[in-house]
């Protein structure tokens, strides 16, 4: 067997993602609770959404935002050659905390050299890594895994995805979650999602109403319920007439 199929999950992030980072954290209870391994991946918004005009799409943050998740991708593609996948897991929950939470009065600019540095720092690896923040010579890398997610799911998708038992498993987009479960609703969810995943002729279940995600920087408590809003085409997106 390859060893890149020697996991149980690969898991497809965008650091810039709050749905991404709040399914990971359930996939995280998941994991400590199945002894499952992991394979932290790529996948880009920025990439993605590379032909859309963002001013006629998106709110105005957003072109921004995925710009600096990609910039971030950079940095785990170059930590991850150098250091190995197996870092991917501490990386992702180093970057997502620095990231989500946080109060919103204490949110810094994200994927610049300081924020790099903050992120290094977590997980033990030199500050010389962020040099990787400006390097595009990694985008080519990133997009490749980017185009394998979505390979897998078909276009018309975001972030995350999960791929179930590779690399002949099922992939799905999501789950979209605002809020982590407990760890027996964790293994609950899981076992749901998988056998909607293994069912052949399972396309989609869909709604676009969704909790304003229950992270500390957007200023919802971890334990509180956001606010309802209807994230048409899953980005809240403002297309102009």
């Amino acid at each position: 067997m390859d060893e890149l199929d020697d996991y149980d999950i690969r898991y497809y992030w965008d650091p810039i993602c709050p749905f991404a980072w709040i399914t990971s954290r359930w996939v995280a209870k998941v994991v400590e609770q199945r002894d499952y391994r992991v394979d932290w991946r790529f996948i880009s918004l920025r990439i993605v959404n590379k032909n859309v005009d963002y001013e006629a799409h998106f709110p105005p943050e957003y072109e921004q935002g995925h710009t600096a998740g990609l910039r971030l991708l950079r940095l785990a593609a170059r930590i991850r050659a150098e250091h190995g996948r197996d870092i991917m897991g501490p990386l992702y929950t180093a970057i997502g905390e620095s990231i989500f939470d946080v109060e919103p009065a204490d949110r810094r600019d994200v994927a610049t050299p300081e924020h790099a540095d903050l992120i290094l720092s977590t997980v033990g690896l030199p500050a010389s890594l962020a040099e990787a923040l400006d390097d595009d010579a990694w985008d080519a890398e990133i997009e490749a895994e980017t185009d394998e997610a979505r390979e897998r799911t078909g276009k018309d998708v975001g972030t995350p995805i999960i791929h179930y038992d590779p690399p002949d498993g099922p992939a799905l987009f999501g789950p979209v979650i605002s809020r982590v479960p407990s760890d027996q609703r964790a293994t609950e969810l899981w076992d749901h999602i998988v056998g909607l995943a293994t069912f052949p002729g399972f396309t989609e279940l869909k709604r676009s109403l969704r909790e304003l995600p229950a992270l500390r920087a957007l200023g919802v408590d971890p334990d509180e319920i956001g606010k309802v809003e209807d994230w048409h085409g899953g980005s809240r997106r403002q297309k102009h007439q």
